[in-house]
């Protein structure tokens, strides 16, 4: 009998986790809202069930059902969202999709959903099953069930096409399907692929749209919506263009001679977007309306008075996108600067820039609304145009992230630039930017590296991570990170404009000895070698011999760019040299920059020859430069993002004998005793690790002494060991301890004050006989206080080799982190370390270990044996699993890790529980900012 007619007992409910709720892209590019299923959907239970065709009815009850009878809409609605969890997909408030399982035994439950009629077709099953599946694992459900009716093919696809691998058996004119809900590689393929597609093809309607109303379209040539409409009247918009002024459409007036209406349901055809320039306390009632028309894809918020102004504005913004993305639309902004599009066949300019930029084959995603006209503006007039420009104003919904997955497809864009002021979900934006970065650059300045601090509008997480390890997450992605728009503007015109570098070996060609001198140490100070000596000309060198010097630097194989550095005469203009470096280039496979130090603008580009072909021309101006260090840091920039685009990103090893169920019931065994107030953690009597958390669990210290600790069980499942230590609190307990683990011992003390402080005595190494064992001891015990001795403990020794630390953290932006760097102080001190967002690969993890710049260490410096840097890879990268995996290792510690030539010891480690809140990038697909 299928899921839903079975009729059992009702336990009592507990309320369902707040990130059960989200708000999805999906395949059609609108969004859908997923709930948990409440006792007040009762109504809107019976209203879905009947607008439903007889066969979607018959496909999911096996029979003709035409109502729902009120012992079924009890049973349906009531659920205790543990071991029945129903949910349900809305769009204006409506049902659209329900689904729900049931669980059958401790490990299996029956699923099944259904989706109304109108809106099959659009992927909400694989959103349902999606979110089920995620509910599923979280109450400890492991496999799924279902009984379909074989010519049931959309749903029978349904479960294939979602990554799974489900058993088929046919029996009785019904097929039952079988399959784990584990997520396994081919289902996170699957829910990436659909999320990217979705929500690129939500922004591509919001960019390229074949309709806009500007709503709020005054008379008034100083009002907002009088001058957008004028700038997308100017800008040569080739869709249909539309106003909302009531009181001008009460008249039979048209604003700028556009058709005027009073309200966007009025417009006989639904516009795509909505350019919204009225007051915000009028914005939600527009939403309204909006949603009245249908067809409207979007929203562009130009008002401000939302987020900027405090907390009332903030709950006003948070209303605003709860209420757009309720009704299937997305919201750029408010307080935003609006889009630009160059693409002639749209020729957008909903925006508040008078000017239409140039185009140019760069993306630009701008955050600040109160900067985006002077950046625009900025990059304008550096001769960079744009394919398109987004500014988001407070990026209350449509964030970076969105855009960067709309310009991975984008063929018109090469190059990508941002403009960050927050980071809404850094997780998402390091895994979206890598696999962007792998085929197209991007360019990123973000404000307040140092301070941290966010300006007015940005309601997002604060982050307790340094700068440095922000940075690392950039660069983890391929992202080239600029200190300036003048930096970044820099690194676009070299990117968008010339070929990348093939490797760091620089020629320099110039007429001037001073010039190329100075081109020659910031070359080699940059980490880019010059060729040979420079080519210098005579300070009077003609075009041509300029040409035919930097034409045979361009024929050397062993360059791989080139920097042009030129000062003309006095009394004359760089004109002509400018044209023979640009026709020198064309068609050439290398990059070239150039300095011209007289130059009228500081800097730009140097245009191609006018007769040049089209296509060559798009990409062969040449970026100059007023100062040699602006040109070598831009060509620094671009190289290194070139090894990066050239190296193998690297595979995530199969780890076979991690074992997560194990590390989850640890986990849970410690909160839930903390939460009932138990004493020693390590302790713990069997309980039910499936059931949430109680609310008031506290956060829990670990330390790792014995094999039965909770901690030394939880690395444990995760291939990682730790050497035991035996307590001792006397000369006799050393001894003992120390024969019975056997000479050469440690005496040292486990209080975290002293773990990375050697220089304290807090530690005595090599100890090879009982009378230096007692003699360590009441050394130890004269010296230290009486806290460092409750802790000290008896160790074997291990092989000498370079002391280390691994550790992780869970950030509440950032999500897990994990850090690498050597023991000691002088490291600690110098915050020597190196940072990476998990799950690592095996490339990601050679990176984080080179990071330090102590690192030279591990690798034979002066003189000394390398040590097996393998091994300490295998350990970062079960380290980032375990992270990745549990967040409720609110941090660990790994220290010292002893690495040898031949292996690596954990001699300690120290974590903290706590009971997770929910990541933003989750297993499953949801909006976010």
């Amino acid at each position: 009998m299928p899921l839903g007619r079975y009729v059992g007992t009702v336990t009592d409910p507990v309320p369902p986790p707040a990130h059960w709720e989200a708000d999805v892209a999906v395949r059609d590019g609108r969004t859908v809202r997923i709930r948990p299923i409440t006792p007040d959907d009762a109504e809107r239970l019976a209203a879905f069930h009947r607008s439903l065709s007889d066969e979607t009815v018959y496909f999911r009850f096996f029979a003709p059902y035409p109502e729902l009878t009120e012992r079924d809409l009890e049973r349906f609605t009531h659920v205790d969202h543990v071991d029945r969890v129903a949910l349900v997909a809305t769009v204006g408030g409506e049902l659209v999709g329900v689904g729900r399982y049931d669980r059958v035994d401790a490990t299996d439950a029956e699923v099944a959903f259904v989706i109304r009629d109108d809106h099959q077709g659009r992927g909400l099953g694989s959103v349902l099953l999606e979110h089920l599946a995620a509910a599923a694992r979280e109450r400890g459900v492991k496999r799924f069930v279902a009984e379909v009716l074989p010519t049931n093919r959309r749903m029978l696809s349904t479960f294939q096409e979602a990554g799974y691998h489900p058993s088929h058996k046919l029996e009785d004119g019904v097929v039952s399907l079988s399959f784990d809900i584990s997520p396994t590689d081919s289902s996170e393929e699957v829910r990436l692929a659909r999320e990217h597609r979705a929500e690129a093809l939500s922004v591509a309607a919001l960019v390229s749209p074949q309709s806009v109303v500007v709503v709020g379209a005054g008379r008034d040539p100083a009002s907002l919506g009088h001058r957008i409409l004028s700038h997308l009247l100017e800008g040569g918009f080739t869709g249909t263009l539309s106003a909302v002024n009531r009181a001008a459409a009460a008249e039979g007036q048209q604003v700028l001679g556009v058709p005027t209406y009073a309200s966007v349901s009025d417009i006989p055809e639904a516009p795509v977007l909505a350019v919204v320039a009225v007051p915000a306390d009028e914005v939600l009632a527009v939403v309204d309306d909006c949603a009245a028309a249908g067809g409207v894809r979007g929203l562009l918020g130009v008002s401000s008075g939302y987020a900027e102004i405090g907390p009332e504005g903030a709950q006003r913004q948070r209303t605003l996108v709860r209420r757009a993305r309720g009704h299937g639309m997305r919201v750029i902004g408010p307080n935003a600067l609006g889009i630009v599009n160059t693409d002639p066949a749209v020729s957008l300019n909903a925006s508040l820039a008078p000017a239409m930029p140039g185009r140019a084959a760069i993306g630009f995603f701008c955050q600040s609304g109160s900067l985006s006209r002077s950046v625009l503006g900025r990059a304008v007039r550096r001769g960079l145009g744009v394919s398109t420009f987004v500014s988001a104003g407070n990026r209350a919904d449509v964030s970076g992230n969105d855009l960067l997955q709309f310009w991975q497809d984008d063929d018109d864009t090469e190059v990508v630039l941002l403009y960050l002021e927050s980071l809404g979900n850094p997780r998402k934006f390091s895994r979206v930017a890598r696999r962007l970065s792998r085929s197209k650059p991007v360019v990123a300045m973000r404000t307040g590296r140092s301070t941290q601090a966010y300006p007015l509008g940005h309601t997002v997480r604060r982050t307790s991570l340094p700068p440095a390890a922000v940075d690392a997450v950039f660069a983890q992605a391929g992202v080239v990170e600029v200190d300036s728009l003048g930096q970044m503007f820099d690194a676009a015109g070299l990117l968008a404009f010339q070929p990348l570098p093939t490797g760091r070996h620089v020629a320099v060609v110039g007429n001037s000895d001073a010039l190329a001198v100075l081109t020659t140490d910031a070359c080699e100070a940059a980490g880019l070698h010059v060729v040979g000596e420079p080519v210098t000309l005579a300070h009077d060198c003609t075009p041509h011999e300029l040409a035919s010097a930097l034409a045979a630097v361009l024929e050397d194989p062993a360059v791989d760019s080139v920097v042009v550095a030129h000062v003309p005469m006095l009394g004359s203009h760089g004109r002509p040299w400018e044209r023979v470096v640009a026709e020198t280039v064309l068609r050439r496979s290398k990059p070239v920059v150039a300095v011209l130090v007289a130059a009228e603008d500081d800097s730009g580009l140097i245009p191609p020859p006018s007769d040049a072909a089209d296509l060559v021309a798009e990409h062969a101006s040449v970026p100059f430069y007023g100062t040699v260090e602006e040109a070598v840091l831009a060509l620094q920039r671009v190289t290194r993002y070139a090894e990066w685009r050239r190296r193998d990103a690297g595979d995530f090893p199969e780890l076979e004998d991690v074992r997560p169920n194990i590390a989850r019931a640890v986990v849970g065994e410690v909160l839930h005793h903390a939460g009932d107030g138990g004493g020693d953690t390590d302790v713990l009597e069997a309980i039910d690790v499936t059931a949430p958390p109680p609310e008031d669990a506290r956060s829990v210290d670990l330390l790792a002494e014995r094999p039965d600790d909770a901690l030394t069980r939880l690395l444990a499942a995760y291939g990682i060991e730790v050497w035991p230590v035996v307590p001792v609190a006397s000369e006799e307990q050393a001894v003992a301890a120390a024969r019975e683990l056997g000479f050469p011992v440690a005496l040292k003390t486990l209080d975290p004050r002293f773990v990375s402080r050697t220089d304290l005595g807090a530690v005595r190494l090599n100890i090879e006989n009982e009378r230096a064992v007692q003699t360590a001891y009441l050394s130890m015990v004269a010296s230290l206080d009486p806290d460092a001795i409750r802790h000290l403990v008896v160790q074997r020794m291990a092989t000498p080799g370079v002391a280390c630390v691994v550790a992780s953290a869970e950030d509440p932006l950032f999500g897990p982190v994990v850090t690498f760097g050597l023991a000691g102080v002088v490291p600690e001190l110098l915050g020597d370390r190196g940072y990476r967002i998990p799950p690592l690969t095996d490339q990601d993890a050679r990176d984080l270990i080179r990071t330090p710049g102590a690192s030279p260490l591990l690798h034979g410096y002066g003189g000394t044996t390398p040590v097996d840097v393998d091994a300490l890879e295998d350990l970062l990268v079960r380290v980032g699993q375990l992270a990745d995996d549990l967040p409720e290792l609110a941090d660990l510690r790994l220290e010292p890790v002893v690495v040898s030539p031949s292996g690596l010891a954990v001699l300690g480690a120290r974590a903290t529980l706590r009971t997770a809140d929910a990541r933003w990038d989750t297993a499953t697909r949801r909006l976010g900012i």
